[in-house]
């Protein structure tokens, strides 16, 4: 009998201000695909990245610096991306490890202001965030496409296109094969842009800075949380992530670890204008099991005020709860038959009056700035899109 092939070992190094929808995609998706992916932190464990996101990394890069990986692949950001190329114990790393002829890669700022700065593109094509094109030293061949393969070089413009980097880099470790198979089931689409379907609409109403709740278990989606806080807090939302868990720390689904601002009992007796409930098994499974939240989310229905769900969370949590009566839903192809009433979850993105629901990881972007859309209006998801490239 063949033995097993040796898994895949990859590095990804972030930074204070990296862009956190640029480290997390590319780490839920190549950990489905089965590498051995280490976060690793240029400075102390806890690293706050842009908009206020707290990841805990796996170990310093530090830490790393007599490891061997297949891939080392770096995130954007500002000033993550800078902060990336200022720090010489990753450069050292990288340097051995192209030296060795094998697969890097980064992406938004990043190829510029660190692969290139380090002279690593030289000679090479590749992209970057348009905003940072420029950087390029004459040396580089800058090309204007969403994701750029060059022999052992993989590069990408930016947070929009975090998912065709991300399986880019699962073809170049594993093949085409592998990438089909993470890519349907989490309902990838390439192409940018958002529509969603909306019956019965209404008016959101909120005063001034909307305030938005989205409560966070062990195993909840990664890829959900991340996009959704990432794209909320472009559009200046005041969002409040809460662990259910004993502490403030919650690992998701595919092993980030996510650090909340507070405990759900902080949050229990405050009023929100939205609450979202991310997906992924069995967070979304503990969250139904959450009474303060369960009761949140009915007072926050009765009182016509909007609430959201997207994957698992809709059939988990607000199903179980009566919180669909009356309402159309969409959600994952696995979790459809559960719901009372599937009619309508072919569409990526519904909204029900006070409702907004999806599918999963692969709508994750669309379903944030449909939501950003509802609740602040068309100029403000206009801009979010923008920003995220998602246009």
């Amino acid at each position: 009998m063949a033995s097993p092939a040796p898994v895949k070992k990859v590095l990804v190094p972030i930074a204070a201000g990296s862009e956190p929808v640029e480290a997390t995609v590319p780490i839920d998706v190549l950990r489905r695909a089965g590498a051995h992916v280490t976060i690793a932190a240029t400075g102390g464990l806890l690293v706050h990245a842009m908009y206020g996101v707290k990841i805990g990394a796996d170990a310093t890069v530090a830490d790393c610096a007599d490891a061997s990986y297949d891939l080392v692949a770096l995130p954007g950001g500002i000033p993550g991306a800078a902060n990336l190329g200022d720090c010489a114990a990753l450069e050292s790393i990288v340097r051995r490890h192209a030296l060795k002829g094998r697969l890097y890669a980064a992406i938004c700022a990043a190829p510029p202001l660190a692969l290139a700065r380090w002279g690593l593109l030289n000679g090479l094509k590749a992209t970057a965030h348009p905003a940072f094109v420029d950087e390029f030293p004459a040396e580089v061949a800058a090309v204007d496409a969403n994701v750029v393969v060059d022999g052992k070089v993989v590069t990408a413009r930016g947070p929009a296109m975090a998912m065709e980097f991300a399986l880019a880099l699962v073809e170049q470790l594993y093949g085409k094969d592998k990438v089909d198979q993470i890519a349907k089931p989490m309902l990838v689409r390439y192409e940018p842009g958002y529509t969603f379907k909306e019956l019965n609409p209404i008016q959101w109403q909120c005063n001034g800075t909307p305030k938005v709740l989205i409560p966070l278990a062990n195993a909840n989606e990664e890829m959900e949380v991340i996009t959704i806080i990432d794209a909320l807090r472009r559009a200046n939302a005041a969002v409040v992530v809460a662990s259910a868990e004993d502490g403030v720390e919650i690992v998701a689904r595919h092993n980030t670890r996510i650090v909340a601002d507070v405990l759900l009992d902080a949050a229990a007796d405050q009023q929100f204008d939205l609450i979202i409930v991310p997906g992924g098994m069995p967070g979304a499974k503990t969250l139904a099991g959450k009474e303060k939240l369960v009761a949140l989310l009915k007072k926050q229905a009765e009182a016509n005020r909007p609430y959201a769900a997207i994957g698992a969370a809709t059939a988990q949590v607000l199903q179980p709860h009566g919180l669909l009566k009356g309402k159309k839903a969409t959600t994952g192809t696995s979790m459809a038959c559960l719901l009372a009433d599937a009619g309508e979850c072919e569409n990526r993105v519904l909204v029900d009056g006070n409702l907004i629901t999806s599918r999963g990881p692969g709508t994750a972007m669309e379903f944030a700035v449909a939501v950003v859309e509802k609740l602040m209006g068309s100029e403000a998801a206009r801009e979010v899109a923008e920003g995220l490239l998602f246009v």
